[in-house]
């Protein structure tokens, strides 16, 4: 459990590093829960919902900065 926090905990940290990009843009993105599997669930808010752009966020933004930050992360998903 304590490691799950952990990882909870650095995959909010980059969040940190990304979310200026994307309000810069009027939108967010959410930390909904990361899985033991290394699973990270997120929620696009703002004007990233919606968005035709927000897979392409998601999967080559957000996700590809979590994945090099943070190697346990297999996949970011919306939840």
């Amino acid at each position: 459990m304590e490691q799950k926090i952990n990882l909870k905990n650095r995959v909010e940290t980059v969040l940190e590093t990304i979310r200026p990009s994307l309000k810069a843009d009027g939108g967010n993105v959410e930390l909904v829960d990361v899985t033991s599997d290394g699973i990270v669930k997120v929620k696009l808010t703002g004007a990233c919902l919606g968005c035709p752009m927000s897979q392409m966020t998601l999967k080559m933004g957000i996700g590809r900065v979590l994945k090099k930050e943070i190697p346990e992360i297999k996949e970011v998903v919306e939840a």
